[in-house]
């Protein structure tokens, strides 16, 4: 069932804010983490490197330009004297048309790029020598896991057993790389 806009409304009014100031704070995160990969990687391939900072900085850009459409969403439901030539049911509704716009930037768009960004990282995570090469092989299969997930929410809407696939397959190997670089770090590996 689609979210009802009084409801949501009343949502956005009580946490004002909140929802806007931690998305930009992920997105800062998510920037800074895509920096020290580019700082580690650079010594392997400087133009790969280069081209995946690239590519996560046009979906963080996309992710940050949809947030202005939940400021928006906010904006109109303050209750400001110039909105008062509009109705209230009006308001609602252009305040989730921009929620819906947020979605699709969001969920859509900024997702695009931040699949394609996970080739040029698996592969020089695989060409690296100093992480395991497996690391690689699955970022690079992770990268068309996740295409699926804009594919989904732009062609098939209503199905979520595409979302599931790439988030499983998004899980494994993003959280697989976090965790090898926070439990061993980025050490020379001995040949076998």
């Amino acid at each position: 069932m689609p979210p009802q806009p009084p409801g949501t409304s009343w949502h956005l009014r009580c946490n004002s804010g909140i929802g806007f100031v931690v998305d930009l704070v992920g997105a800062v995160l998510f920037l800074l983490t895509a920096w020290a990969l580019y700082v580690l990687l650079k010594p392997v391939n400087k133009n790969i490197a280069l081209l995946f900072l690239l590519l996560n900085l046009g979906g963080v850009a996309v992710w940050c330009f949809s947030d202005l459409f939940l400021i928006a969403s906010q904006l109109l439901l303050s209750g400001a004297d110039y909105l008062k030539v509009f109705q209230s049911d009006q308001l609602q509704a252009l305040s989730m048309a921009c929620l819906y716009i947020y979605k699709n930037g969001f969920s859509g768009v900024s997702q695009i790029f931040f699949s394609a960004w996970l080739f040029p990282l698996g592969y020089l995570v695989f060409k690296s020598g100093f992480l395991p090469r497996i690391l690689g092989i699955v970022l690079m299969v992770e990268c068309f896991g996740w295409l699926l997930f804009p594919i989904q929410f732009f062609f098939f809407p209503g199905n979520l057993v595409l979302f599931y696939l790439s988030s499983a397959v998004g899980f494994i190997g993003e959280f697989s790389l976090m965790l090898w670089l926070l439990i061993m770090g980025a050490k020379d590996q001995k040949p076998a």
